[in-house]
């Protein structure tokens, strides 16, 4: 597929960057309407998101250049290419969640309070992202064939998309963005309980992502790696530890999600 969606002279827009746009978009106005309703100015939320999306964006492109460290000392300019993919979405949350552990302290804010609303807009556009890896070309699996595409009913311009050096390969982006839909879906029902504890949302991302992101992974013929380690592998399953820690925490503090009064630390 052609990764380019328009070009005028000089000028480029990339299905990637689209895909990554509208995640944040989306993302972003679920974010801004949660933190509205609970009281928090949108004046206040703007700063938050005007330092938290390139910090996240920073994160996402170090963690990927660094395990292709390599090449880029080769070609040094190639760094600033993210059009063309290579953003890592756990080195991208690491350091969304150092800027947000350091905005929620210096506002004075429940930091689970925060990260529960962030995991509800992260999980939307990691569904919509993984579309861009796909126009790239990227994040697919191990070869397969015609017929196992066709029988799991997959419309024709995917199986077209992954045919990739004249062989079929599993569409791993689409496993991700399907799961990633689902947790977005649960997550949103989850939020309607009235007795819902803060960090509840927070560690369901983290057991329902860290899960899914094991098992892909270890399907993605495009992993970075640590000599033979898979590093999301490995970052998954300290996302699914996390993810217990903190729902440990939330069943021990007794605390109810979405009360004007439990937001503030």
């Amino acid at each position: 597929m052609n990764p380019i969606l328009i070009e005028i002279g000089p000028l480029q827009i990339h299905w990637y960057s689209l895909f990554i746009a509208i995640g944040l978009l989306l993302g972003g106005t679920y974010v801004l309407k949660e933190a509205k309703h609970h009281g928090i100015s949108e004046d206040q939320m703007i700063d938050f998101f005007f330092f938290l999306i390139p910090i996240a964006f920073i994160g996402a492109r170090l963690y990927f250049v660094l395990f292709h460290l390599d090449y880029y000392l080769q070609y040094p300019m190639d760094i600033l290419k993210v059009w063309e993919g290579g953003l890592a979405i756990h080195g991208g949350i690491l350091a969304g969640l150092l800027y947000l552990l350091y905005f929620t302290k210096k506002n004075h804010y429940s930091p689970l309070f925060f990260c529960d609303m962030a995991v509800v807009a992260l999980i939307l556009g990691q569904a919509i992202g993984r579309w861009g890896n796909f126009v790239n070309g990227e994040a697919y699996g191990p070869v397969t064939s015609l017929s196992f595409l066709e029988r799991i009913h997959l419309p024709q311009f995917i199986i077209d998309g992954m045919l990739i050096g004249g062989n079929y390969h599993h569409p791993t982006f689409l496993y991700e963005s399907i799961w990633c839909l689902i947790g977005f879906i649960i997550l949103l029902l989850l939020k309607r309980k009235k007795k819902l504890k803060i960090g509840t949302l927070t560690s369901f991302y983290l057991i329902w992502y860290g899960i899914e992101r094991f098992f892909v992974e270890g399907l993605r013929t495009d992993s970075l790696m640590l000599g033979p380690i898979k590093i999301a592998q490995i970052m998954s399953i300290l996302f699914v530890l996390s993810g217990i820690m903190v729902a440990i925490y939330c069943f021990k503090k007794q605390k109810k999600l979405y009360k004007e009064e439990n937001y503030g630390a």
